[in-house]
């Protein structure tokens, strides 16, 4: 598991029904008031949705360190991006009404008490991070690196944070536990000693390890690793230099053009759209480089959304189920790794977990689908996600929609007799996850909420690190330019 979700993560690196066709732009926006004009069954639908996908972050995590599992259902290492999508969770549910702010203060307290004081070193087993970073998995029990061979990673270091610093931003009252939770998370900010993790400077590293040392790839071009480079230009205390967001864009002319009727700056998997703006609002705001393109950051994710869709209509694979509202890709769980012969001489291949994707810089399709690709972009373009939404739930019912909303993929082509890898065969529909993955519910819990209210936004325009972070790095104009 450890090894295919790596690998996947460094693959990405490197490199409502409407029937509205996609033309050579994505259609405007229309996102301002959706949610209020939705149909009453649809807006139940997405409360629920909403409301699972919270519970399983608000169930699956220790409520003694915060921990949270990387996949639940089920035993699990603890993953710490999963833990920065659940302290930004939490605020959700206090604004929803599913826990009160005083049992979120505790979570959110317990959490970043276990950050704040475990262990940082450079031994192999015994410590949780080193120079501020955490490894991307932890024990679930102990709190410290589950295992040689995983890494100290700068990308979930960053999602962990972009929830630390939401809890500093969110919990803002004039209170004894408040101001606490506000001193935890900028000593845990303040910590991370970015310029460390640049053996190559201006890029930073993806990461380090006891043993190997840093990782030989760095962040560079458009993908999850824009939320990176904002953070670490906004540090207070370790500082990136000034070149380093030219630097990472010096590679955006790669994959902008053209895909499934859409102009924009591709990354395959859906996710590198999402994580940076599950957080950072970029309507509005521009660099160098989408000031020159005459686009934002969330126009391009708008446009990648409509082109996943586009390719989900021309099938090419001729995969079952794909169509106008069943439609997906992203880095996710599948049936596992499988070549099966088919009764016309043909092979099918399958995949376990995998950055699956559809765009100018790489095409991974095996049929199949992660609701999160979808659910994620709801803020993006919620007048194909909503029908998307509906009709995955409907057409497949409690085989991917049950406690915890979505499971993490099903795959509707799965039609062999091979016992799967991961899930479960469903006889008459084909393979479906039977857990969820942090990383992949927290884009749909905090995507829906940005989507229905903005809060996680609002709340992020008045980090002042962020802030900091999107200025060094070049943007100007909207929010930005406004006074706090």
């Amino acid at each position: 598991m450890i090894k295919r979700i790596l690998r996947a993560a460094l693959a990405g690196a490197w490199l409502f029904s409407t029937g509205i066709a996609c033309a050579a732009h994505a259609p405007a926006s229309t996102t301002a008031n959706g949610y209020e004009t939705l149909p009453p069954a649809q807006r139940a639908a997405i409360d629920d949705l909403e409301k699972r996908t919270f519970q399983w972050f608000w169930d699956s995590a220790d409520p003694k360190t915060g921990l949270v599992p990387d996949h639940y259902p089920g035993p699990s290492f603890a993953s710490i991006a999963s833990v920065g999508f659940a302290l930004t969770a939490y605020g959700v549910g206090v604004e929803r009404g599913y826990v009160t702010r005083a049992q979120a203060i505790d979570r959110t307290l317990a959490t970043l008490h276990f950050f704040n004081d475990a262990p940082q070193d450079d031994s192999e087993d015994g410590a949780t991070g080193f120079h501020g970073f955490y490894y991307h998995f932890l024990n679930m029990q102990t709190g410290k690196r589950h295992a040689r061979g995983v890494e100290l990673s700068s990308v979930d270091t960053t999602l962990l944070l972009g929830g630390v610093l939401f809890a500093q931003s969110y919990f803002d009252r004039h209170t004894a536990r408040e101001k606490e939770i506000r001193d935890l998370a900028d000593a845990i900010y303040r910590r991370v000693e970015w310029t460390w993790m640049q053996p190559r400077a201006p890029l930073i590293s993806m990461g380090w390890t006891p043993g190997g040392k840093f990782i030989k790839a760095d962040w560079k071009g458009y993908d999850e690793g824009m939320l990176v480079y904002v953070l670490a230009l906004g540090s207070p205390t370790h500082p990136i230099e000034d070149g380093a967001w030219a630097a990472w864009a010096k590679t955006y002319p790669q994959t902008w053009g053209e895909f499934q009727g859409q102009t924009f700056l591709n990354f395959a998997p859906l996710f590198g759209h999402q994580y940076s703006q599950a957080w950072i609002d970029f309507r509005g705001i521009q660099d160098a480089w989408s000031s020159e393109h005459g686009l934002d950051y969330f126009e391009n994710s708008r446009r990648a959304t409509f082109s996943q869709r586009a390719y989900a209509i021309v099938n090419p694979n001729h995969w079952t189920g794909y169509g106008e509202n069943v439609w997906g890709l992203t880095a996710c769980n599948g049936p596992g790794d499988a070549v099966v012969k088919r009764n016309d001489g043909s092979t099918r291949a399958f995949y376990g977990y995998t950055a699956r994707g559809a765009g100018r810089d790489y095409v991974s399709d095996d049929g199949t689908i992660a609701p999160t690709a979808a659910g994620g972009s709801i803020a993006f373009a919620p007048e194909i996600v909503v029908p998307a939404l509906m009709e995955m739930k409907t057409r497949y019912g409690d085989a991917v929609y049950g406690q915890y909303g979505f499971v993490d993929a099903f795959n509707p082509s799965y039609d062999t007799s091979l016992t799967p890898a991961e899930g479960r065969a469903v006889p008459g529909m084909g393979w479906a996850d039977d857990k969820q993955i942090g990383i992949d519910q927290g884009p749909i819990v905090l995507m829906i909420e940005n989507w229905r209210s903005g809060l996680v936004w609002k709340v992020m325009r008045k980090n002042p690190y962020v802030r900091k972070g999107l200025q060094r790095a070049g943007f100007t104009g909207g929010w930005l330019d406004k006074a706090r």
